[in-house]
């Protein structure tokens, strides 16, 4: 595997201290699992003798009812990640543009399926803003970008990505918007353009159920777009792609309503103070966090991204080096949100160093 396309969340890399890495390098739901999920799971085990329903009929009426958008506009995957690679050999893109830095996925579905990758280079010195305006589409088939992006956490809002669908309309270049961190926002719907799914039909939505639930291990996601990329991704992928304890999982984690406002609630008030807390230490460039993760730039007292991961591993903490981030040089590094205690800790380990 190349270096450029290794991802954060490796707890199982040798070397950890007893009790298991702290990790720091994965950007998952500081909460954890809900309660009600994980009875979920545990009440499925025994119906794990049959096939899990292809259609996921039940995950897809409570995707319908809690995103307000009709069931026939969902193609269910094996987290989000697999619907990267779906889209893109079942879209036969000749050429495809992503904005950088961003998830490497992109790149590495759009590879896996024989397409040109084109990049949109993003400017440290505006913050790794997206314009719209910027945008060049012409002789582009898909563009693929985050909102919010990762590792960034930049954002457009749905009206300004509304501009881009319809810019992308007059070259029939198909728009996919990774929302997998939007769930985490209180204010998501100034975001998200999952509403504008039935009024566009080059626009496909990702969004992941792993993150905001905890569910990384177990793997669920969902794309939303018109009925008839539906139906071509679903002939494109594995039938039984999402198990039965995943949907059932999914079915749970929609319906609790107590854990997503706390989740929220937690990131919203905890990012900010930890990215506070981080600027205080000498040396790091902290960019604005929007959801759980944080971007720094290391000062030149830091030899690279790479030297300082490997120093925090050995004080038993994990956390992302983003020098295999194309658009990224070597003195990057990103680190999860997570709750106020753990973030402490990995603050006193900071400036231990």
């Amino acid at each position: 595997m190349e270096n450029r396309f290794v991802h954060g969340g490796n707890v199982y890399r040798e070397g950890a201290p007893e009790g298991g890495w702290r990790d720091f390098s994965a950007n998952i739901n500081p909460m954890g699992l809900a309660a009600s999920v994980r009875s979920a799971v545990a009440d499925s085990i025994d119906d794990i003798i049959h096939y899990p329903d292809p259609n996921g009929k039940e995950l897809k009426e409570v995707l319908s009812d809690f995103y307000g958008v009709p069931a026939e506009c969902f193609v269910l995957g094996n987290g989000a990640a697999e619907l990267f690679y779906v889209l893109f050999h079942t879209e036969h893109p000749k050429k495809v543009l992503l904005p950088i830095p961003s998830f490497s996925e992109y790149e590495r579905a759009a590879l896996a399926a024989g397409a040109e990758v084109v990049y949109h280079t993003l400017k440290e010195d505006e913050d790794f803003a997206l314009s719209v305006d910027s945008i060049e589409l012409e002789g582009i088939d898909c563009i693929l970008l985050g909102n919010p992006n990762n590792p960034t956490g930049n954002m457009l809002k749905s009206a300004e990505l509304e501009k881009l669908i319809k810019k992308a309309e007059l070259t029939g270049t198909i728009v996919a918007v990774d929302e997998s961190f939007l769930d985490f926002r209180e204010d998501e719907d100034e975001y998200s353009v999952r509403a504008l799914t039935e009024k566009y039909d080059n626009l496909i939505i990702l969004r992941s159920l792993t993150k905001f639930y905890a569910l990384p291990g177990l793997r669920l996601g969902f794309a939303i777009t018109n009925p008839k990329r539906v139906k071509k991704m679903d002939m494109g992928k594995d039938p039984w792609n999402v198990n039965l304890p995943a949907q059932r999982a999914g079915v749970a984690a929609l319906k609790d309503m107590e854990y997503q406002k706390k989740s929220r609630k937690l990131v919203a008030e905890e990012c900010v103070r930890f990215a506070n807390e981080l600027r205080t230490i000498k040396g790091f460039k902290v960019f604005e966090p929007t959801v759980n993760f944080i971007l720094i730039r290391l000062g030149e007292e830091w030899e690279s991204s790479a030297a300082f991961c490997a120093r925090m591993r050995k004080k038993g903490f994990l956390l992302r080096d983003c020098s295999n981030y194309p658009g990224l040089d070597n003195m990057f590094v990103r680190v999860a949100v997570k709750t106020r205690e753990e973030n402490e800790e990995l603050l006193a380990a900071l400036r231990s160093l």
